[in-house]
């Protein structure tokens, strides 16, 4: 099941459940697409793949164990491991090449 994290790792700005511009990596590392876009430059800081909007999981239980009230989003805020320059040296180097491609 999809880790639903509450912050974007990069200005920690809240990302709740049914937020349409929180972006994951195949690792579920969760930025906001303002970051993605302008600081990571679609570069994921922790594994380097790119990114891919995050899917809204249904409030409600339409079908019997589904649903935010059988699953709930994680409330623990992730934070970045590494440093702010370190981080956009590694973006810059790795944004020309294709998600596929690295």
């Amino acid at each position: 099941m999809l880790d639903l994290r509450p912050n974007c790792e990069y200005c920690d700005k809240d990302l709740p459940p049914e937020a349409a511009d929180a972006m994951i990596c195949t690792y579920e590392c969760t930025f906001c697409a303002d970051c993605v876009g302008t600081h990571l430059k679609n570069v994921c800081p922790n594994c380097g793949g790119g990114f891919e909007r995050r899917p809204i999981r249904p409030q409600a239980a339409l079908r019997p164990g589904a649903g935010l009230g059988h699953d709930p989003a994680s409330t623990t805020r992730v934070h970045l491991r590494r440093g702010r320059d370190e981080i956009q040296t590694f973006c810059e180097a790795h944004a020309a090449t294709p998600p596929g491609e690295r």
